[in-house]
């Protein structure tokens, strides 16, 4: 987890709380004498069942990144609102990155003050991204425990596993940390794990486009979700970027055998890398994953895979990316239990998903894998990003397929992460469904049982996979053919796919656009008619939905 402290503005929800900044004795200065001011974070959680086993080397390269507070929340909460509601005027009109900048970047020169301290302590500065909120820095432990008034041990965890942590929460003079909002990157514990799921009788070991799979093929995908129309009237996604984040590296040789198997003939993905971006290959079968549900649903977008560390600052620097450039869809298959987040980082990463929504970008993730238990604990947890009321969860399916290939029945996977969040208000596009105090997951599902899973080429072999990981970027992939044909009827994209697809799903539309899942659990939780806690408002039917929202 990083140690982020950005101020929270609600969007159609209540505003999570702002974390205080405290002042501390003036002995944990960085600057011997100056007032100092301590952001109150949480440390990473792993530490408190880790053993300290060290200090980290006074020579040791850490990056951090350092986010800025903006400008003007009460304005965002409100502009977030308009353009989110459809009896707006403002209805979709969303900000460009630089418009979001001049109105909700940092205050002027603030900036230019934090990079003059950090350059002070003996820093490598890098360039402010493009919303005007997110620096990054790189120097030894030793410096970077003088700039931040702390220092990074060496831990173990349970599992042997070694890492390296802040014993004690960063200090700021007390004029930096006014305008100082998250430091991340004084941890490199894993944030985020991946929520794919193979088949396990899956067939591995066969290599090739000759060799024999299982599992759902492109085909039989487009047919069963009624996309066909839309494909062949030239409708692919061509012109629309997806960006998939993740943290970990793939082999695009294997995607390469994936398209040659099912005569696709997509553009080859491009990496862009964060925060250094990762040579870590331990999830490369999720990224093929969602590289190869994309390009079977939409062979005519573009793909930007995202790569960056699974650690705080790499998880802040590319959502920061992600948002600082625009990417109009987004698709994560990777998280964890909302409490394994640290306090504060929910409230950054929620800002960041808020300039999202303002920017009208459509963001989709995987709900989790672990049905109603996400923390497995026993209890009843959901998964973040997912839980976030400005990312759309999505949740899985059994999918069955009639003997011509067209949509049979749907029911509730029984991994389908979903429930109650225990820390994000109930947004008001949500209200109609939920009569709670905090927000519902997930918001929409598709296919990700692994016994009707997808015929995947990974590692070097075909094998079957499911989770919801299947099913995040089967929206997002969706999205694009979405936004493709509202392209060239000129009509408004999808933009904040919340605020759309709830509106849609409460009008006389839903039974024609939506599959709605009636039967199945997750563990605590039951679909039933309408919205439920397992599915949220189901899969989405092709060609129905298109008609329903473009005419």
């Amino acid at each position: 987890m990083k140690l982020p402290l950005r101020y929270a503005i609600g969007l159609l929800a209540a505003p999570l709380p702002i974390l205080a900044l405290a002042v501390v004795p003036a002995q944990a200065a960085p600057t011997p004498g100056a007032a100092t001011v301590a952001l109150r974070a949480d440390t990473v959680p792993a530490v408190a069942q880790s053993t300290l086993v060290g200090a980290v080397s006074a020579r040791t390269s850490v990056s951090v990144t350092v986010s800025l507070a903006q400008r003007d929340p009460a304005g965002l909460q409100a502009f977030l609102k308009q353009v989110a509601d459809p009896a707006s005027a403002q209805y979709k009109h969303y900000l460009t990155v630089k418009q979001f900048a001049q109105r909700f970047g940092a205050a002027p020169g603030a900036a230019a003050q934090v990079s003059a301290y950090l350059t002070g302590h003996g820093l490598k500065v890098g360039q402010l991204t493009s919303n005007g909120l997110t620096l990054s820095a790189t120097g030894t432990a030793a410096q970077i425990e003088k700039a931040f008034g702390t220092t990074l041990g060496t831990y173990r965890d349970r599992t042997g596993r070694q890492f390296y942590a802040n014993t004690a929460a960063p200090v700021l003079p007390t004029a930096i940390a006014a305008v100082v909002t998250d430091v991340s990157g004084l941890s490199d514990y894993a944030v985020s794990h991946q929520n794919a799921v193979s088949h396990q009788s899956a067939v591995r070991g066969q290599s090739g486009a000759k060799a024999s799979i299982q599992g759902y093929t492109p085909t039989q995908i487009r047919t069963g979700y009624n996309l066909n129309s839309a494909i062949s009237a030239g409708y692919t996604g061509k012109g629309e970027t997806v960006a998939l984040e993740e943290f970990s590296a793939f082999t695009q040789s294997d995607v390469n055998t994936y398209d040659k198997k099912f005569s696709l003939t997509p553009s080859t993905p491009t990496v862009v890398k964060s925060d250094g971006g990762t040579t870590d290959t331990s999830g490369e079968d999720e990224v093929e994953l969602d590289i190869e549900v994309v390009q079977a649903i939409a062979p005519g977008a573009t793909i930007k895979v995202y790569e960056a560390p699974n650690s705080d600052a790499g998880e802040a620097a590319v959502y920061a990316q992600l948002v600082s450039n625009d990417v109009p869809i987004i698709s994560t298959s990777w998280g964890q239990d909302e409490a394994a987040e640290t306090a504060s980082n929910r409230v950054a990463l929620n800002t960041d998903f808020q300039e999202a929504a303002a920017q009208g970008q459509s963001i989709y993730a995987a709900s989790g894998d672990d049905g109603s238990d996400d923390a497995g604990d026993g209890g009843t947890s959901v998964d973040f990003p997912a839980a976030d009321p400005y990312v759309t969860g999505a949740g899985g399916t059994t999918l069955n397929l009639s003997s011509s290939g067209a949509w049979s029945s749907e029911t509730a996977w029984s991994g389908s992460g979903g429930g109650v969040s225990s820390y994000f208000a109930t947004p008001s596009f949500q209200t109609s469904v939920n009569s709670g105090s905090y927000r519902s997951v997930p918001d929409v599902a598709a296919d990700a049982d692994p016994d009707t899973g997808w015929a995947i080429y990974t590692e070097g072999s075909w094998a079957e996979y499911g989770g919801t990981s299947a099913a995040a970027p089967n929206w997002a992939a969706f999205t694009a053919i979405y936004d493709d044909e509202a392209g060239a009827l000129s009509k408004a994209k999808l933009g904040f796919a919340n605020a759309s697809i709830y509106s849609l799903a409460e009008s006389s539309s839903y039974k024609s656009a939506f599959h709605d899942i009636t039967s199945g659990s997750n563990g605590a939780y039951n679909a039933g008619t309408g919205y439920d806690k397992v599915t949220g408002w189901g899969s989405y039917n092709g060609a129905n939905f298109l008609s329903d929202e473009l005419g």
